[in-house]
């Protein structure tokens, strides 16, 4: 698959990628909780935020690279975690991850992937290491067991989801979205099923619902980094730290999970204020463009990771569409650099928004 011409940002892989689903794969890959407020204010947040210019700067030595955890990137710009790619391109998870290796991108599996974890691991590399997106189970004793297949596959972190016990996705559920044959998260097959509650009570089916106390077990039971994905106040953040949490992703679940939730990036400066430095901070949310990840930079991000437009680039051109979707980020980001003034990533700061201290 190639990609299409006149493709020359993010933003335009949408239609084609709607052109290509059907209207139930587009909803859920789309759709945001309830009305999707918070998935539209992920966008619209980003466009609030204005940059400063900074002429005649000088940019010797310019670069995007960072470590996290003991590994270089080439750039800050992860693929995030999202479910069964099979529903998007018939090479699945093994496209998005050859599209993340040519970039050198870092790249976070789902656990809800249509693809095995093993193969997607080897075909991923290690430069850097995929990280392994991790759900508490209802059943504790699965969790840990795929957690030890990801120890093995040679997973460089895992990341812990905490903020996706319940939703109602509207959009989803107006188009009749199933899972259809072939497509099913092949990482969960034989865990127990949960039990039923007897009604239709919410507070019911959270009865198994992952707490604090699990955050602590799953740390002692792994030596890889641990990160918590979806943590959108200071409170939450410093108890994630007091957990040991290695890492923060600050996340409102790309709008899909509380409707009327705050920005990814408005959350992002009290939690970036609070945890002061002592663990990586991540964000995910509304970035389509490279100045959306200066700006999430600048507000205290050490890198980003984008969900959607990978999304809509593997469902237009497979491997080559991911590849691209993540080029055109980091060639945005490069520019953006340059003409705000910040030849490395370690220069970025609240400087290079307009009207910020």
């Amino acid at each position: 698959m190639q990609v299409p011409s006149g493709i020359v940002s993010v933003a335009d892989y949408a239609p084609h990628a709607r052109a290509r689903l059907d209207e139930a794969a587009w909803a859920y890959v789309e759709a945001g909780a309830a009305d999707g407020l918070t998935a539209a204010d992920n966008l619209s947040a980003f466009a609030r935020l204005k940059l400063n210019a900074a002429v005649l700067a000088d940019l010797g030595g310019a670069g995007t690279h960072l470590h996290l955890f003991g590994h270089e990137h080439r750039h800050p710009i992860l693929v995030a975690p999202t479910a069964f790619h099979r529903l998007l391109h018939p090479e699945a998870e093994l496209a998005t991850a050859t599209g993340a290796r040519a970039m050198q991108a870092g790249l976070v599996v789902s656990a809800q992937a249509s693809t095995a974890l093993e193969p997607v691991a080897a075909l991923a590399g290690h430069a850097p290491p995929p990280w392994f997106q991790l759900y508490v189970q209802p059943d504790r004793g699965f969790t840990l067991a795929l957690l030890r297949r990801a120890e093995q596959a040679g997973f460089g972190a895992i990341v812990l989801t905490v903020d996706a016990g319940v939703s109602l996705r509207n959009a989803e559920q107006r188009a009749g979205f199933r899972l259809p044959p072939g497509v099913e998260a092949v990482n969960l097959r034989g865990m127990p099923a949960a039990p039923r509650a007897a009604n239709s009570d919410t507070f019911a089916l959270l009865s198994d619902a992952p707490s604090w106390a699990d955050v602590a077990a799953l740390r002692a039971a792994t030596r890889l980094p641990l990160l918590l994905k979806g943590i959108m106040t200071a409170a939450d953040a410093r108890r994630a730290l007091d957990a040991g949490a290695d890492g923060i992703v600050v996340s409102n679940h790309g709008g899909r999970v509380l409707d009327g939730a705050p920005a990814s990036i408005d959350a992002l400066p009290p939690i970036a204020a609070a945890v002061a430095g002592r663990v990586p901070l991540l964000l995910d949310g509304g970035i389509r463009r490279g100045t959306d990840v200066l700006k999430a930079l600048a507000l205290g991000a050490r890198a980003v990771l984008v969900g959607r437009p990978v999304l809509h680039g593997l469902a237009v051109a497979g491997a080559a569409g991911v590849a691209h979707v993540l080029s055109l980020l980091r060639t945005e980001l490069e520019i953006a650099m340059a003409q705000t003034g910040c030849p490395t990533l370690a220069d970025i700061g609240p400087h290079v928004l307009w009207n910020r201290p």
